[in-house]
């Protein structure tokens, strides 16, 4: 018996593992390769297990670009590893790369601190997208390696990561797994990073770096010297730490296809869709009323992608005690990480 396969964009859909997962979905268009693709599995893909890859179809979509798809994370790599390195070297300072003068006499002083930084949120980022990516293979749901995403503005060095994902082939329980393992593979590691860091720092009441509850209370346990309300200066560890906590907290909002979205999903199912379009209402509201005009093009990305989440391939499979009660725990995720205004400049 023959199985009819469908095809969104190119025959990919993406799983939005960072809020820059979004903007790459976007872009992921379809082409005459990908529809002659689409004719020939309409026509030849035999009927396989809901959830399992079949190898035929894997096959045809991925051999063709192996060696440029292995270009091309490699070269982001490369590149995400330069870039968080001057962020690093430069002291996270608002420096385009190429642009502002006096850069290389910077990173000449804080090339330790550029090379600690460089490897520490290369592991936060590489952690979070692993999580994604093994618990993809281990559900045999179709998933690349990851895509990181270098930016020349040296405040972070980077944009984050991305990973493309067969989001449609996943059944309830298997969607659930794969969208948690990031942000829990991630905060493993941020968070000793973000702990270590602020034990070490210094407060400085010009910090233009925000922190979340959770850093907060980290901050007052972990340095009681400190006045509460403290800001601190950037260091290496606590700015791999911190950006974990600006990724995570971002991906768990409970809406669209962000990891929070996929999770309240699978929680109770198509009803997320309310809690998805109250989020974008409210995200609206702030900035017509508070002005937090630094949403406006997330606003907009989430508002042309939708705030519903697409259905499952199975969405009456039961996700059982533990991952219900696991994933209502994981709705607190953004209220101790996520950060309304994480950049405190004047």
């Amino acid at each position: 018996m023959k199985k009819r396969a469908k095809m969104k964009q190119g025959g990919k859909e993406y799983d939005a593992s960072s809020i820059l997962e979004v903007l790459l979905s976007l872009g992921n268009v379809s082409s005459p390769k990908a529809a002659a693709i689409a004719v020939k599995l309409i026509s030849s893909t035999q009927a396989s297990t809901i959830g399992k890859t079949d190898p035929t179809w894997a096959g045809e979509i991925d051999r063709p670009n192996r060696t440029t798809r292995w270009t091309i994370h490699v070269s982001l790599f490369a590149c995400t590893a330069f870039t968080t390195f001057l962020a690093g070297a430069s002291g996270w300072q608002p420096l385009v790369l190429g642009l502002d003068e006096g850069l290389w006499e910077k990173v000449a002083l804080g090339w330790p601190d550029g090379l600690l930084y460089m490897v520490t949120v290369l592991a936060v980022l590489g952690a979070h997208e692993s999580g994604h990516f093994f618990i993809a293979k281990w559900h045999r749901v179709p998933a690349t390696l990851p895509f990181f995403l270098p930016v020349p503005v040296l405040l972070t060095g980077t944009l984050g990561a991305v990973m493309g994902m067969e989001g449609s082939r996943a059944t309830r329980r298997q969607l659930f797994d794969i969208a948690l393992a990031g942000p829990i593979a991630g905060l493993v590691i941020a968070l000793p990073f973000l702990a270590i860091g602020l034990f070490v720092s210094q407060a400085d009441s010009r910090g233009p770096f925000a922190l979340p509850l959770l850093a907060r209370w980290l901050l007052g346990i972990l340095r009681p010297d400190l006045p509460s309300g403290s800001l601190v200066a950037p260091n290496p560890l606590f700015m791999a730490g911190w950006v974990g906590l600006l990724v995570t907290g971002l991906n768990m909002l409970p809406i669209s296809q962000l990891d929070g979205g996929h999770v309240v999903y699978s929680l109770i199912g198509p009803t997320s869709k309310w809690i998805g379009r109250s989020l974008l209402i409210a995200a609206i509201l702030s900035v017509v009323v508070l002005g937090a005009y630094n949403w406006i093009v997330l606003i907009v990305i989430i508002t042309l992608i939708g705030a519903d989440h697409p259905p499952t391939a199975d969405d009456q499979m039961s996700l059982g005690l533990f991952r219900t009660m696991l994933g209502t725990i994981s709705l607190l995720i953004p209220f101790l990480t996520f950060m309304p205004e994480p950049l405190l400049f004047d």
